[in-house]
């Protein structure tokens, strides 16, 4: 087993931490202050994100934010696209299912 303290982390903003990466996933920690945001972007994996701290706004192209606050959790098909917006400065789990994906650009022969 192993385990890790998230919330207790040194993970500056702009410098994800990955904290595990194998083939069944990957999971990264992030550190998103107020007003940031992970723009609107789309992986090749299935993704989950979990608020560890503080609070963010998701959303998908042309529908309504969904506000999170800590222990909310957002779950996204492969390649579906999404913003995340720290509403607060935030502690975020991103957990990407598998790792990588299929057609993700480390895949390509």
């Amino acid at each position: 087993m192993q385990s890790w303290d998230i919330a207790g982390m040194d993970v500056e903003p702009h410098n994800p931490l990955v904290i595990d990466s194998q083939e069944e996933g990957r999971a990264i920690v992030l550190q998103l202050a107020e007003g940031e945001s992970l723009q609107e972007h789309q992986v090749h994996e299935r993704a989950w994100l979990v608020v560890v701290d503080g609070s963010v706004e998701v959303s998908e192209p042309g529908e309504e934010p969904i506000a999170g606050e800590h222990g909310f959790l957002a779950e996204w098909d492969p390649g579906e696209r999404h913003v995340v917006k720290a509403t607060s400065d935030a502690r975020l789990l991103l957990l990407l299912t598998p790792w990588p994906g299929e057609g993700h650009p480390s895949n390509r022969d």
